[in-house]
């Protein structure tokens, strides 16, 4: 009964909290989409990229822009997997003398473009953290964006009538990364940490066993590629576990969290749509 009563209560408290996100962080992200002004970091980002953040594009012009973008993600994570040896912070681990078979980079790097996440390997002793971070981190970020840049686009072509034009896949991506993702993941990163979540660069740390045998317990950077991983909604954990690996999930409390910024963008984006 005890049991019942605890697993009723956090189910009140997540439906409690993704009901006081709905309206504030719908409405945030409606902002984010439809204003017409860039900030100064965007700007220059905008001319690095040498795009033209006030022309908005058809749906071939669009589509082309995901597709290209996802094309060339998917040779960078394959690539940082192919030259592990050569990365820092690899620490020596990994399958064949560190680099990533092609056949599992490949696998890796689509699975992780396309929002699958599909992982086929144990990722704390494959993937070093460079890779971690470098790659898989910075894939869960803009591909979540890019998903989210794809679901406002559709909204746009249902809502927009009198015109082919469904706005910038670039104004759309920098913003999704810049204005939503990378700020509230820093912040669920220090929360997680506080939680009990590791954040660590060292290799890992060794342990004596109860029988008195050594063993090396893996750590890692968790707390940043955990945050992005829920609040993204991307899957792949940075422990072979994912989300159920202590070092990535270590509580109650943790798990609620973790729960609530798996759901509160898809949740505030029927209000984002509205």
């Amino acid at each position: 009964m005890s049991d019942t009563l605890a697993g009723l209560l956090q189910v009140g408290a997540l439906l409690l909290l993704l009901v006081l996100a709905y309206k504030p962080l719908g409405d945030y992200m409606a902002r984010v989409y439809s204003s017409e002004s860039h900030w100064r970091l965007e700007t220059v980002l905008y001319r690095i990229v040498r795009v033209d953040p006030n022309t908005e594009q058809r749906w071939p012009t669009y589509a082309a822009g995901v597709l290209g973008f996802s094309f060339v993600s998917v040779v960078f994570v394959y690539l940082f997997q192919r030259l592990q040896p050569f990365l820092p912070l690899g620490f020596g681990r990994g399958v064949d003398g560190d680099t990533v078979p092609a056949s599992m980079a490949f696998n890796t790097a689509v699975s992780f473009v396309t929002n699958t996440n599909w992982q086929s390997y144990v990722p704390e002793t494959v993937l070093g953290h460079t890779v971690q971070m470098a790659g898989l981190t910075v894939q869960n970020v803009v591909s979540a964006a890019v998903g989210m840049a794809v679901a406002i686009a559709l909204v746009r072509g249902f809502a927009r009538s009198a015109t082919d034009r469904l706005g910038n896949f670039w104004v759309d991506l920098t913003r999704g990364v810049v204005r939503i993702l990378l700020p509230f993941s820093f912040i669920a990163a220090i929360l997680l940490v506080a939680m009990g979540v590791t954040m660590s660069l060292r290799s890992g740390v060794d342990v004596t066993n109860v029988d008195g045998t050594q063993y090396t317990l893996p750590l890692a950077p968790t707390a940043s590629q955990e945050a992005i991983k829920e609040f993204g909604t991307n899957g792949g954990g940075i422990f072979n576990a994912n989300s159920a690996h202590p070092f990535e999930n270590p509580n109650a409390l943790s798990n609620l969290f973790e729960i609530f910024l798996l759901l509160v963008i898809p949740v505030a984006l029927t209000r984002t749509s509205a």
